[in-house]
């Protein structure tokens, strides 16, 4: 017999809190079975939210993370699911890679006002201390 999880047991175990499993099912990212009144996970709802945590800390859309795992259901051979995921994950090192070189600047932009405002405080016979 599958081993099936409460919504408390799932949380603890995914480091995540029973409010959050409930979004991503209202999301329609998983859908529990029904004991009654009592939700109950599975094996394939626990998975589906390890990809879903994992794909929120990449950074993806609740939207992408839904297309990729309705793609599972759909795609036996997955074939389709990876191939969007190529395409998803190409797209998000792009925004990174944006967003890093836009870190990259900023911080030379505080390395430069910070040189120049030492400069301008030694000239005076000030440090950065006493400023």
């Amino acid at each position: 017999m599958e081993k099936i999880f409460s919504v408390t047991e799932l949380a603890r175990d995914l480091g995540v809190t029973p409010r959050t499993i409930r979004f991503y099912e209202d999301q329609g990212l998983i859908s529990p079975q029904r004991a009654g009144n009592t939700r109950v996970y599975t094996h394939r709802d626990r998975a589906r939210m390890i990809l879903i945590l994992r794909g929120k800390q990449l950074g993806f859309s609740l939207r992408d993370i839904k297309e990729y795992l309705d793609l599972y259901v759909v795609d036996t051979t997955q074939s389709e699911q990876l191939q969007h995921l190529v395409k998803k994950a190409r797209e998000r090192i792009t925004q990174l890679e944006g967003q890093l070189q836009a870190v990259k600047t900023t911080l030379q932009e505080l390395r430069d006002i910070e040189r120049v405002s030492l400069e301008t405080l030694s000239s005076r016979g000030l440090s950065a201390e006493t400023a």
